[in-house]
């Protein structure tokens, strides 16, 4: 009997061993921190060996393979004996893709995937598609390829995943944008971030496509040193293309295998210029796998995007507070601000992935009239903005934060929680951030 270890007992840790449990192997779950109780739960009903605390070496390193959860870095000691022993380290994606042959859409890019992937979704659900949405959002990949036998999957994907494939094919790959992120994990070298990302379609013959922006110098210059083996489909609101989608006269114009939709943008459900991208490149896959021209532009109008991504919460004295939660690094931000057309009250902070605050001076020059920091260390942005802003005042909670900008907050004022940070210094995760910014305005 082959042996499956899995490192991380979060959702895609536990999705794999009810997988690797299935295709008969012996599943063993290891998590240095605790796991919740309620995966905790499943791994007792499908009678999958776990333990939590700890990674004890030997049971891990008789492994045949092994999964590692895509927030274990490759450096770890354990990964790196793993790869010493010649024992396979995949990410859940790598593993999963193994057992469905069903046709695969991927999305990555350092933002724009989580509401790419959901309008991707909603189109393929809206035009009667039996289809999956899974990866890095929402239920485990491995999970619904072991409980179902869906004919499409729309997935998710991160760099971390991506840098844990070998033969993973999307006959699909979307690449949104490519901005300095998770450098951490990527030796500070921007070039192998980009790398990582552009795995998506390593494994792509000619028979496959990949959608991509073309107004992105990163992807661009990339591709011409790069050249890769799809089809390319590329997208773009600054320049007209033969191939792909770009904005005419104000309308979204997607031509693909010489067939043309014209979608209206002044209906679209997305606001904001990022949206627009975002919407291009979900309705050109959709045109990929054959969804009718009228399904898209209805999708496309009434689609309601992610929650924690510029959701509008409520209005309070003629103010409108927004939650943009998800936003976790500076390049979010910057289309968040972007997309402000009244004076914002921004709240920003936490824990800081080597930001550079310099891109957003001209916005928030133009429309921030107040800062509130959110966070442990608030250093880096008093340093940035401190003279910029005429208010700039820290706190070191969600209630005290949304207290001041209620205070601070005129008729006609936007307060805008949009972090440009990661979450993990005072919250679970960015859900957890956004869910108490609500919360707490609804407290007011």
């Amino acid at each position: 009997m082959k042996r499956l270890g899995i490192l991380g007992g979060g959702e895609s840790g536990v999705g794999t061993a009810i997988l690797g449990k299935q295709k008969g192997y012996d599943v063993f779950v290891s998590d240095k921190g605790k796991i919740k109780e309620k995966y905790i739960k499943v791994l007792e009903h499908f009678e999958i060996d776990w333990e939590e605390g700890q990674h004890t070496e030997a049971n891990i390193l008789n492994a045949d393979v092994v999964m590692k959860s895509p927030g274990i870095p490759d450096k770890v000691s354990l990964v790196k004996k793993l790869v010493e022993a010649g024992i396979p380290v995949v990410s859940e994606i790598e593993f999963a893709s193994k057992y469905t042959d069903a046709i695969i859409i991927g999305i990555t890019g350092s933002n724009g995937k989580t509401t790419t992937t959901m309008l991707a979704d909603h189109i393929l659900r809206q035009g009667g598609y039996d289809v999956g949405m899974a990866g890095n959002i929402g239920d485990s990949y491995a999970k619904m390829v072991a409980e179902n036998d869906f004919r499409y999957y729309v997935l998710e994907i991160s760099s971390f995943q991506l840098d844990g494939i070998v033969d993973f094919r999307p006959h699909i790959a979307i690449l949104t944008n490519i901005t300095p992120d998770h450098l951490d994990r990527y030796e500070y070298k921007f070039e192998n971030y980009i790398a990582s990302k552009f795995r998506i379609a390593m494994n792509q013959n000619e028979n496959d496509f990949f959608i991509y922006d073309a107004d992105d110098k990163v992807i661009t210059k990339w591709l011409k040193n790069n050249p890769i083996k799809s089809t390319l489909i590329p997208f773009s609101i600054e320049k007209e293309l033969g191939t792909g989608a770009y904005l005419k006269n104000d309308k979204i114009q997607l031509t693909i295998q010489n067939n043309t939709i014209t979608m209206q943008t002044d209906t679209l459900a997305l606001e904001g210029k990022h949206n627009l991208k975002n919407t291009m490149a979900a309705s050109a896959a959709a045109k990929l796998v054959g969804i009718r021209k009228e399904t898209i532009r209805q999708c496309i109008e009434n689609f309601q995007g992610a929650p924690h991504r510029l959701e509008k919460v409520l209005k309070i004295h003629h103010a409108q507070y927004i939650n943009d939660s998800k936003a976790t690094n500076v390049n979010a931000t910057y289309y968040a601000l972007d997309s402000m057309s009244t004076p914002t009250v921004w709240i920003v902070g936490g824990v800081d992935k080597g930001n550079d605050y310099k891109v957003l001076m001209p916005l928030v020059r133009e429309k921030v009239k107040a800062i509130i920091c959110l966070g442990e260390d608030n250093s880096k942005i008093k340093d940035a903005f401190g003279n910029v802003v005429d208010l700039l005042v820290e706190t070191y909670a969600m209630t005290e934060a949304v207290k001041v900008a209620y205070k601070i907050a005129e008729r006609g004022d936007t307060v805008l929680l949009s972090p440009a940070c990661a979450s993990f210094d005072l919250f679970e995760n960015y859900e957890d951030r956004g869910n108490q910014f609500k919360e707490a305005i609804k407290n007011l």
